[in-house]
């Protein structure tokens, strides 16, 4: 093989930095470059495929599960953490590991869907700076609510941006409006309507299924009526980017889906990358139809989830 000036930088810099243990900066002072410049050196080793790097994560179970999980409902990845003896701890451990798969699906230039919640958060919390350029980070669906409790929607999206380098383009509306028309009214404005195409033109999204329970997220916001709740908790199974499903994936409340600031579910299904990071009992029902429907192509999950899914 034929090595460019390059090739010999970028295998200089990757063996001090791989095989010696150097930081990148001990590294930049030994051949005398820039520390951005060594950065960009290992890149081109990795691009150049001089070095691969093979993760062994003791969270993810046998891949036996993850195995099922694709061939099953046709995913291009999944991966399948230990179950945790409680529900703070499975939610930090699944963000760590969907943290870990939106990384290795970011490049320069993309344009990535975010939604928000519990789990989306901790996803957030686990990202690690990356070297990208040119990312933009979208919010998929509106977050401003009209009690007291958190979203965390702020923070998410922050966090995100401080990892990939990224512009933030954020919804600053509720996620479900009182009237249909004012809804309709409020798009078209200017910078909303922008924002709300890019989120339609991302090709990579990251988000989680909601529950359907009294105590769901998204009842206790201050959007729904006591009559609308009644009957979501009558038909629905939860919820994919605030749009509620039923057992089929399929919305269930019509005027709801008029009222509500978010994705709609054939587009997120039309996205390239659909990464969903969810688990837990209550989680099974609504990750069972988000599957079936073929909003995920990529997943992550605990074992008791999938082997629930799978029945």
């Amino acid at each position: 093989m034929s090595l460019s000036p390059r090739d010999v930088q970028g295998l200089s810099a990757a063996r001090l930095y791989y095989e010696r243990g150097l930081s990148q900066g001990d590294v930049a002072r030994e051949l005398g470059v820039s520390r951005p410049t060594v950065s960009k050196l290992i890149q081109h080793a990795k691009d150049r495929g001089f070095v691969t790097v093979e993760i062994h994560d003791p969270r993810q179970v046998s891949t036996a599960v993850a195995d099922q999980l694709r061939e099953r409902f046709g995913l291009a990845e999944a991966r399948v953490i230990t179950s945790q003896p409680t529900d703070e701890e499975l939610v930090r451990e699944l963000g760590a590991v969907g943290a870990l798969m939106l990384e290795e699906n970011v490049a320069d230039g993309d344009l990535v869907g975010i939604t928000w919640g519990r789990t989306l958060h901790a996803v957030a919390r686990s990202l690690k700076h990356q070297n990208c350029h040119g990312v933009q980070v979208v919010q998929l669906k509106g977050g401003a609510t009209l009690t007291s409790r958190s979203t965390s929607h702020y923070e998410t999206i922050r966090l995100f941006c401080e990892a990939f380098n990224a512009y933030p383009q954020t919804l600053p509306l509720p996620v479900i409006f009182d009237n249909a028309e004012v809804k309709r009214v409020v798009e078209e404005d200017r910078h909303i309507k922008h924002i709300l195409d890019l989120g339609r033109d991302a090709q990579t999204a990251i988000f989680t299924v909601g529950t359907m329970s009294p105590e769901s997220t998204l009842l206790k916001l201050g959007y729904l009526s006591e009559a609308e709740q009644t009957a979501l908790l009558d038909n629905a199974v939860g919820d994919i980017c605030s749009r509620f499903i039923d057992e089929q994936g399929e919305p269930c409340l019509p005027e709801l889906e008029e009222r509500t600031v978010a994705v709609s579910l054939q587009n997120l299904r039309a996205k390239q990358t659909r990464i969903c990071v969810a688990g837990g009992q209550q989680k099974v029902r609504p990750l069972k139809a988000a599957l079936g429907a073929g909003y995920v192509s990529h997943l992550v999950t605990d074992e008791d989830t999938a082997r629930a899914v799978l029945a």
